[in-house]
C-alpha cells in the first residue's frame, strides 16, 4: 500500500503558522460553491465518520431538511471517553484551525448558523486550547458576523465550546444534545433522528472531530485524490491510536486499510521483550477483542475487521503481550461499564453490575464453569436491548473475549491461578493505558 508522507509543519496550532500554510483558504473556496454541491462533493469522497460507527458523512449531512421554519444546529463530538481513544484531542492541541474551518464548512453545507464543540469534563488542558483558538479565529473575522465581510459571503455561524461533566454516556449523540440542552445525559429513543429532532427540538447534525477535520483537505484536494487514498470503502487517513504492550506508543496518522500487524511491528516497534501478542483490541475497549495468533492479514477499515469479527471503531489499538492476564483486563473493562451505564435500561443498568460480580467471583477463585457461559448469556440479554450503544459496549469485550479465550478463564475455574480482587479497580478513560500493571 502507497505511504502517504505527510509534512510536519511546527506550531500549527498558531492562527498565523495555519494562515501561512494556507489555513482558511477551503472555506473561501467553500463558500463560493453550492450547498449542494458542497454535500455531493464530501459524499464522492467516501468520508466515513471516525468517532465509531463509520457512518457516510456525506449522506448524514444530506438528512439534514432543507427548508425549516426552525433554526439548525452541527454538534462536533469530543466527549473521546472511550477507553484506548486519545487521538481528537491531539486535534484540539496541534491542529485546532483545520477543525474549526471544517465546522465553517460543514456548517454551511448544511445551513446551521450555530455550532457546538462538544469536549470531556476531563480534558481541561484541552478546552482551554480550543478555546484559545477560537477566540483567535474570532478576532481574525473567520467565524461570526464578521466572517461575511471576511470571506465575501452572507453566511456566518458562531462556534461554541461546550465542556462535558465527565460522563462516558454523552459520547453518545442523543445523550450529548441532552447535556448541551443542560439536561442529564440519557440517550434518546428513536425515531425521531436528530435531522428533524435535535438540539431544542431543531434539526441537529452530529459529527466526530477527527471527521470535521477531514473537510477542508477535501475541499482544497478534490475528492478524487481522497477517495484514492487507503481502503476503497473506507478512504482517507486515519489517526492510529496505539497503545498497552508496544514499543512506541502514539498517535499515527496514516491511510486507512493498513495491516493491523505492520501498525504494531513496524509503526509502533513491535512488542517490549519481543513477546508474542495474546490479545488485540482494534477500536477502543468496547470492540470485540482479537487473537494474537489469528492477525495476520488483518486490515484497518470497517469492512475488513468486520469480517474478522470486530469492529475499527475509534481505531484506538490496544495491544496486549503474552504475559497479560485477561481476566483481570476483563474485569478492569466491565468495572468501567458498570460506573458508567446512566441506568435508563434495566439490561443494562442490570446487566453490567452481573457482569462485573461474576468477573469478580471468579478473580476469587469461586467460579465454576457456568460462570463462563453465565457472563456469555448476560451479555447476550444486554446486546441490542437498551435505547443506545452502550449496552452493547458492555457486552461484547465480555461475550466475545470469554468466548475467544476460553481456556484463559477456565484457569481460574480449575483454581490455577486466583487473582487477588482489590476493594477498587480503577476504569481506564480514554487515554494511553500503560498495560505493564496487568500481568500476573
Amino acid at each position: 500500500m502507497e505511504k502517504i508522507v505527510l509534512p510536519e509543519i511546527k506550531d500549527l496550532h498558531l492562527i498565523e503558522v495555519y494562515e501561512n500554510n494556507g489555513g482558511y483558504s477551503a472555506a473561501k473556496k467553500a463558500f463560493a460553491r453550492s450547498t449542494d454541491d458542497i454535500i455531493d462533493e464530501v459524499k464522492k469522497s467516501g468520508l466515513r465518520g471516525r468517532g465509531g460507527a463509520a457512518f457516510l458523512a456525506g449522506l448524514k449531512w444530506s438528512f439534514m431538511p432543507k427548508t425549516t421554519n426552525k433554526p439548525k444546529y452541527l454538534c462536533i463530538n469530543g466527549d473521546e471517553s472511550e477507553p484506548g481513544s486519545f487521538k481528537d484531542r491531539q486535534i484540539f492541541e496541534y491542529n485546532p484551525h483545520q477543525l474549526i474551518e471544517g465546522i465553517l464548512i460543514a456548517s454551511y453545507a448544511i445551513g446551521a448558523n450555530t455550532a457546538y464543540i462538544y469536549i470531556r469534563g476531563e480534558y481541561h488542558k484541552w478546552v482551554k486550547m480550543m478555546q484559545k483558538a477560537l477566540d483567535d479565529a474570532y478576532a481574525k473575522g473567520y467565524v461570526g458576523d464578521a466572517m461575511k465581510a471576511t470571506f465575501g459571503t452572507d453566511f456566518s455561524c458562531n462556534i461554541y465550546v461546550h465542556k462535558g461533566a465527565g460522563a462516558y454516556i454523552c459520547g453518545e449523540e442523543s445523550s450529548l444534545m441532552n447535556s448541551i440542552e443542560g439536561h442529564r445525559g440519557y440517550p434518546r429513543v428513536k425515531p425521531p433522528f436528530p435531522a428533524q429532532n435535535g438540539l431544542w427540538g431543531c434539526p441537529t447534525t452530529i459529527n466526530n472531530v477527527e471527521t470535521i477535520t477531514n473537510v477542508p483537505w477535501i475541499i482544497n484536494n478534490g475528492w478524487q485524490k481522497f477517495a484514492s487514498i487507503g481502503a476503497e470503502k473506507h478512504p482517507g487517513t486515519i489517526l492510529y491510536g496505539i497503545s498497552g504492550h508496544v514499543n512506541k506508543p502514539g498517535v499515527y496518522e496514516l491511510p486507512s486499510g493498513m495491516l493491523l500487524t505492520e501498525l504494531i511491528y513496524e509503526v509502533a516497534g513491535g512488542v517490549p521483550g519481543d513477546k508474542k501478542i495474546k490479545c488485540v483490541i482494534p477500536g477502543g475497549s468496547s470492540m470485540p477483542p482479537l487473537r494474537g495468533d489469528q492477525l495476520e492479514g488483518i486490515r484497518m477499515d470497517a469492512e475488513s475487521l468486520k469480517a474478522a469479527g470486530s469492529a475499527i471503531g475509534t481505531a484506538g489499538i490496544m495491544v496486549m503481550d503474552e504475559d497479560t492476564d485477561l481476566l483481570k483486563v476483563l474485569l478492569r473493562i466491565a468495572k468501567f461499564y458498570h460506573h458508567e451505564s446512566c441506568g435508563q435500561c434495566t439490561p443494562c443498568r442490570e446487566g453490567t453490575g452481573w457482569l462485573e460480580k461474576i468477573l469478580k467471583r471468579l478473580a476469587s477463585g469461586k467460579g465454576t464453569s457456568s460462570d463462563l457461559d453465565l457472563l456469555i448469556t448476560v451479555a447476550n440479554n444486554i446486546e441490542g436491548n437498551t435505547i443506545c450503544a452502550l449496552g452493547d459496549a458492555a457486552a461484547w469485550p465480555v461475550k466475545f473475549m470469554v468466548a475467544r479465550f476460553r481456556d484463559e478463564f477456565e484457569k481460574y475455574v480449575n483454581k490455577e491461578i486466583q487473582l487477588p480482587v482489590k476493594n477498587k479497580v480503577h476504569a481506564m478513560r480514554g487515554t494511553a493505558v500503560p498495560l505493564a500493571d496487568i500481568k500476573h
